[in-house]
């Protein structure tokens, strides 16, 4: 996948979960929750924008994405307690959970390419 479609791909996370949470009862719990799966589903997306930018793949870019994988996998276990709690049935999580699984995997897979690419790079790419 090209770093547009997954520009695009985070970003439509991001506003899928936007209309889970705002889905939710209005409880104490699912408000706490909710912020919570919130800010970690919408920082994927600007993280992953930033990485896009960064200077110097050896430091910069893994680094920040890095940061992508901690929260796609954060937001990831809050998708899980909204289900699990029963704040929201578990097939209305369903779909954002497999996104959540499929985003960590592939910056996961991302992150290993760059790591193996730095240090067989001489400069350290």
């Amino acid at each position: 996948m090209d770093e547009q479609a997954f520009k695009q791909r985070t970003k439509q996370f991001a506003l899928r979960s936007i209309r889970l949470v705002e889905a939710l009862p209005r409880t104490l719990a699912s408000g706490t929750i909710g912020r919570q799966f919130l800010r970690c589903a919408t920082v994927v997306g600007a993280n992953y924008r930033a990485a896009c930018r960064g200077k110097s793949v050896a430091d910069v870019v893994i680094a920040k994405l890095g940061i992508v994988e901690e929260e796609t996998d954060e937001a990831l276990y809050w998708l899980e307690l909204i289900s699990d709690s029963g704040l929201m049935p578990t097939d209305r999580v369903a779909d954002l959970k497999k996104e959540a699984d499929e985003l960590t995997a592939m910056v996961v897979a991302s992150i290993k390419t760059l790591r193996k690419r730095k240090s067989t790079s001489p400069e350290g790419v």
